[in-house]
């Protein structure tokens, strides 16, 4: 290994969007960093064991898998790793808990490059950000109070389905449609 690659921080991308992560890692490297990619949460956390990254993008659903696991075990090997969990499936439940495990920042999808690396960056809070004027809509709150509850029953959609009095396919439904944005 060379001194110009020891000198580069180490990051672990995990994300089961290999297309994403390919145009990502390209652009992690040139901003001189070195790139770890996993497609699978189990990878991930081999990756993670061989190479101790200081830096880490995980995304929130990975293939069946929560990368909500990913982060625990990312700050169970080593408390001082940043990071940034990525997601198209934002909500507030899930904001919380992977804040909980120990990710600095949430970001949703789309995000590029440079929105990462800042995320990464940002260890504090910011009490200026802006606050919205309007309230969630009854199908946003539906979707947000859908992922409270799944997340409770740590993902168990069977579970999560008799604790709402529904069928299972039709939370399933339910929480495979994107949420509606606000």
């Amino acid at each position: 290994m060379s001194d110009q690659e020891l000198d580069k921080p180490r990051l672990l991308l995990v994300d089961d969007d290999e297309t994403f992560c390919k145009v990502l890692k390209s652009a992690l490297e040139k901003r001189n960093y070195e790139v770890l990619v996993a497609n699978d949460v189990v990878h991930g956390i081999l990756l993670a064991e061989q190479s101790m990254p200081e830096y880490a993008v995980i995304d929130l659903r990975i293939g069946y898998d929560s990368g909500l696991e990913l982060v625990k075990k990312l700050i169970s090997l080593d408390d001082n790793t940043q990071i940034v969990m990525l997601t198209g499936f934002a909500s507030i439940a899930t904001a919380v808990e992977a804040i909980k495990l120990g990710a600095v920042h949430y970001l949703t999808k789309p995000a590029n490059a440079d929105e990462i690396l800042v995320a990464l960056n940002k260890n504090k809070g910011d009490p200026s950000v802006t606050i919205s004027e309007n309230p969630l809509s009854i199908k946003r709150l539906e979707w947000e109070h859908l992922q409270k509850i799944l997340m409770q029953y740590d993902g168990n959609i069977s579970a999560a389905a008799r604790a709402l009095n529904m069928h299972r396919r039709t939370l399933q439904r339910k929480l495979d449609k994107k949420p509606v944005r606000d």
